[in-house]
Formats: structure tokens, sequence, C-alpha cells
């Protein structure tokens, strides 16, 4: 089990999944951010191919880009825009490491890898757990333990895993055990939702019946329409040799068997969970013992079913969150600063007087390099790929079609990186605006959030009048220039507007001051000229801070000898 200031590091990236029948419009949805301080915020696209035999695909590690080997290339790979491809197939992805001995080294395949090569050969949630199952087997696996969501326009699927080591471990009877992974795939109920966030989730689960519990090999052979879970052959067996579990078969829990909770994996991580839980489910306040990590026996359910059917804005406002009105709210201690400010800078646990103490981790969070939600609606149109970068209360999401053949220009690969800045790149645009709200963050969040609704809003306009448009269309390339097209003008259309915000924030709050509004312009006196700016109090709690520190110097003198 990682101890709570290592793993911290590691605590990147969340995600949320609705079913279709949990969702307004049908569609299965998934949330991702992609939560890491050197990751540069862009949007990768492969086009779809056709490949001559024997053809080779070099493997390189998502994270580091450090090259790891090669692996026979598929004849045909689909169009993939992101994490979603034509087929509205889309994977999202939540680190939790687990046991670090368990890490092959040796292995060909990355998480990042994965996700991208799977969504190039796979058409269907199941096809993709299939995929990423035999390539492990095939090739190693050589990431942390990870958990993945997987969702097609009919089902979603919670999907976690974790490596077999790089040193040989052998069974009861002195066979040595396969490479690859160890993992298990639930389905989520139609009508529930379900979400994970650095922390293995999947307790216990039904062994194989033949019907809806089935192993891995059974799958490779029939992976019936009434499956709801499927495992790796060795799943238990495995752990047994490792001397992590000794219980009975039906007790078996892959969380506390493979990445076993601590404090930090419940109130860093599946805390996030819980806030989004709560909020669209009425009996998740019992569960708040566990999420802030004073009660690790209390687990939460894998998925709950929702008070209300849900749209890509709920989920974009859940991937917004900061404990908002909860014992966690961080816009309420000192820490805050005089503003609100819901951030903490890094790192996440200190000391002092030698007692250990922490910074939440929101869902929302500054160093996120993209995130986004993903609307996997039925096939001709597919999927509609919601994509933002930066920090995801004060950035905004632009629809992105995944039959697009050509990805926006301010998030093409190679417009600017994490160590060049780029005038026409999202990311940059982005972290100008935000990183200057941070400094007065009650009043300048609020002028981002009413332009990010804004947009949000006739942006979801726009796509549906021009799905209606698409579908009437007989000629399928047709639809895909349209759907592009859109996609280019919504991005374009989102750079201008953000250009627009940085300049009248700029102006606004320029020097600590704010200037005064009126008519949806600044007010100027009878000559034209910039009138005194409003230059607000600092919150009383603050002023005494300041007295108790330093009082007796900062005191208007008043008597005069």
């Amino acid at each position: 089990m990682l101890a709570c200031a290592a793993a911290c590091q590691a605590f990147a990236c969340t995600n949320f999944i609705v079913t279709r029948g949990a969702s307004k419009s049908g569609a299965c949805l998934v949330s991702y951010s992609a939560d890491s301080h050197v990751l540069y915020g862009e949007l990768y696209h492969y086009p779809a191919a056709t490949h001559e035999k024997g053809a080779m695909r070099k493997v390189h590690e998502w994270d580091s880009k450090k090259f790891l080997g090669e692996i026979p290339e598929a004849e045909t790979t689909y169009n993939v825009v992101g994490n979603m491809n034509e087929h509205a197939l889309a994977i999202g992805e939540t680190t939790f490491g687990g046991r670090h001995e368990l890490q092959d080294t040796l292995g060909l395949l990355d998480y990042g890898s994965l996700i991208y090569i799977t969504l190039q050969r796979a058409k269907t949630a199941r096809e993709a757990i299939k995929i990423i199952a035999s390539l492990v087997e095939s090739y190693g696996y050589c990431s942390g333990g990870e958990s993945f969501s997987i969702a097609d326009p009919n089902e979603a699927w919670i999907f976690e895993m974790v490596g077999k080591s790089s040193r040989e471990v052998r069974s009861a009877k002195g066979k040595p055990f396969a490479r690859g992974a160890v993992w298990v795939a639930v389905r989520i109920p139609d009508g529930y939702v379900s979400g994970h966030a650095n922390q293995a989730r999947i307790q216990t689960f039904p062994l194989a019946d033949g019907k809806k519990s089935i192993t891995a090999k059974q799958m490779s052979k029939n992976f019936p329409p009434s499956a709801e879970v499927v495992y790796a052959d060795d799943v238990v067996e495995f752990a047994r040799a490792c001397g992590y579990f000794s219980g009975a078969n039906k007790d078996f829990s892959f969380s506390d068997t493979y990445n076993p909770v601590d404090f930090g994996g419940a109130r860093f991580c599946d805390a996030r969970v819980w806030s989004f839980f709560k909020d669209v489910n009425d009996e998740m306040q019992p569960y708040l013992d566990y999420a802030m990590g004073h009660n690790l026996k209390h687990r939460m359910p894998l998925y709950v079913k929702p008070n209300r059917q849900l749209g890509v804005e709920d989920i974009a406002a859940a991937m917004r969150d900061h404990y908002e009105g909860t014992p966690m709210d961080m816009r309420t201690d000192i820490g805050a600063g005089a503003y609100a400010c819901p951030y903490r800078w890094r790192p996440m646990t200190w000391e002092l007087d030698s007692a250990k103490y922490i910074h939440e981790r929101a869902t929302a969070t500054q160093q996120t390099g993209f995130w986004f939600v993903s609307e996997s609606r039925a096939p001709r149109i597919g999927g509609i790929f919601w994509f933002g970068v930066d920090d995801a209360a004060t950035s905004c999401l632009t629809p992105v079609f995944s039959c697009s053949t050509k990805v926006p220009e301010c998030f093409a690969v190679g417009n600017g990186d994490m160590l060049t800045y780029s005038p026409t790149a999202a990311f940059w645009l982005f972290n100008r605006v935000t990183n200057f709200a941070y400094s007065r963050y009650d009043a300048m969040s609020a002028d981002i959030i009413k332009v990010q609704r804004e947009f949000e809003a006739q942006a979801a306009q726009i796509v549906n009048s021009t799905i209606e448009r698409a579908q009437a269309l007989t000629d399928p390339n047709l639809q895909v220039a349209m759907l592009t097209e859109l996609s280019a003008n919504c991005a374009t259309a989102l750079m201008q507007r953000w250009q627009w915000l940085d300049s009248y924030l700029l102006v606004k709050y320029i020097d600590g001051n704010i200037k005064r509004e009126k008519g949806g312009a600044f007010e100027r006196t009878p000559h034209g000229a910039c009138p005194a700016p409003a230059q607000p109090q600092l919150p009383e709690k603050f002023r005494r801070m300041i007295v108790n520190d330093n009082g007796e110097t900062l005191k208007e003198w008043t008597e005069w000898k």
C-alpha cells in the first residue's frame, strides 16, 4: 500500500460515467480530466487508415514519450479524435498505482498507448475489453494500476487492471503465471452512474456462471450481451500466489487486494467520486465519513441511481467541483486567501510542529492539461467530444465530432508545448485567463463562468441544429465534412471569445482595482475619462489577522507629543 505522501504525487485524473438510461440525450457519457503538472493540453488525432500486412506500430509511453518497442499494426484502423473514435467509443482513465512491486518494467504497453491503440481497433465497449486483455497478454503491461472508463452508445464499463511484475511468479502448483495483467471489468447497469478517481473501485464481484459473469477465456470465445462482469482467469489465483489474499474466492475484492484503500485513497481520491454522487443521489451523506478518510470500512457503492437524468452540462458542472457546501469546501479556510480561491499549490501534504496536514484534492484542479465530456450517440452521427483545456472550473468545453477528419488548429498537436508559448494555442490562452483569475478568484471567476455558460449553451444549440441538417444528408462524406467544419468553427469562436475575455479581465481588474460597469460597458465620466474604480475592503477575517500579526506597527498614530 502506498504511503500518503508518496501517493499524492500520482493523484491525477477524474472520471465520471453516465449510462444512456441516466442521460437526457440517451447517450452514454464519460468525463475525464487529464491532470498533470507537466501535461500540455492538446487534442490528438489518428486518421482512419489501412495498413500493409506485416506493418509494425511503434509504441511510445504516453507520459514520458519513451520508446517502448513495436507491435504488429492492425490492417484497418478507425478515426480517433482525442479519446473517442468514429464509432462513438470513448475511453478515459485514472491511475491508482496499487502495489508498486507489480509494475512490469519489461512490458511493451503503457496505459496511454493501450487507450489509443484500442480506440483505433474497436467499435464497441466489449470489443475494447477484449482487445485490451489480448494486447497485455501478448506484449505485457508496463504501467501501474489503472481504472478505465469504456463507453459506447449502448453500455458503459469500468475496467480495472494491474500488472504482474517483471519477476516470475509461480502458482501453488509451481507453474509460472503468464505475462500481462490481472483485471476485472464491470458493466454499469443502465440507468445508473459511476466514477473513479485514482483509487480502485471494484470490490467483490460474482465469479463465473457462464452468463452474467465470465472469465477472459470464456470472453475470447463468446462475450454474450448478458455478461455484466468479466475478469482475468487468474485474478484470484495470482493474488494468492503473491500472498495478498487467503480467504474464500467469494470474498475476493479486487480493490482491497490490489489497491488497499488508505487515508489518501479515500480523502484525495474517492472523495471526488463521493462529491459527484451526493449531487445526483440523495442517500450519499452517510458516506461523508469515508470520503474524509475517517472510516475506511464504510466504502461507497460502485454505482448509484441518480435522482434525475443528466446532461453534458451536469457532468461538466461535476467536473468543476471544489467540494462547495461540504466540510472540505476549499473556499472557506485561510488557505483560500482573502478572495476565496479554491486552490492550493503543491505539495498536498505538509507538516507543522510535528503534526501532519493536507490540502484537499478536488475534482477541478489547476494542473489539468485537458478535459472532456464524451457523448456517445447512436450511429450515423456517432460521438460528440466536448473538449477543453486547463482548469475545468474556469475553462470552457467546445464540441468536436469524433468523425472529424481534422483537429481545430488551436488544439492541434505541435501548436506550442509545455515549454513553448504559442499565441494561437488554446492551452496558453486559457492559462493566461485562469492564472490571472486566481489572484482575485471570487470576483473574476464569476465573470469567467458567465461567459463559459453562455458559450456552452450556444454551442449545444448549434450542435443540435447541425445534427438535424447532417442527418438529412445521404452522402456520408458530406456529413463528415459538415461536422468537421462545425467543430473547427466552434473552436475558432471559442478562441475569439476567450481573447476578448482575456483583455476584458485585464482592463477591469488591473492593479487590484475593479472598474465599474453599466449597460454592458465600462463607465466613463461625462468627459470620457475613467472614473475612480471600486476598491473593496479586505474581509474582516483578514483585517483581524493583519492586526493580530502586525497591528502595533500599522495602527494609525493619533497621540502626538
